[in-house]
């Protein structure tokens, strides 16, 4: 296993149009997004940062989510998300997570992975 080819500084940007899929309804209206699909996109911006540049038959595993949820996204809005990895310490991972909406900052914080060597299918 070789993070060799992985720089701190590697970004990717996730956009994506707050529906359904992403909401949480309990607050009234046509819902807001919801903080487990906040977490779960920077966890995947986290991923298409670093994943073109493993290994072959390496990919990363979330052992660490550190963020802020602090404002409401209505359903309807577009939503950015970005990760940023900043440290590389072996082969775990750690990166500065944001999101935000057409208006404002809605969470940030970091997530930390580590890469693992893909077991093949039985």
């Amino acid at each position: 296993m070789s993070s060799e080819n992985l720089k701190v500084g590697m970004k990717a940007e996730i956009v994506r149009v707050v529906d359904d899929s992403l909401v949480v309804k309990h607050v009234g209206g046509d819902g807001v997004f919801s903080t487990p699909s906040m977490i779960g996109l920077m966890e995947r911006a986290g991923i298409e940062a670093v994943q073109p540049h493993l290994p072959e038959g390496h990919t990363t595993v979330g052992f660490e989510v550190n963020v802020k949820h602090i404002a409401a996204t209505p359903k309807g809005k577009t939503v950015k998300v970005r990760a940023e990895l900043t440290e590389i310490d072996g082969r775990k991972l750690t990166f500065k997570v944001e999101a935000e909406d057409d208006e404002k900052k809605v969470g940030f914080g970091t997530h930390r992975r580590a890469i693992i060597k893909v077991q093949p299918k039985a």
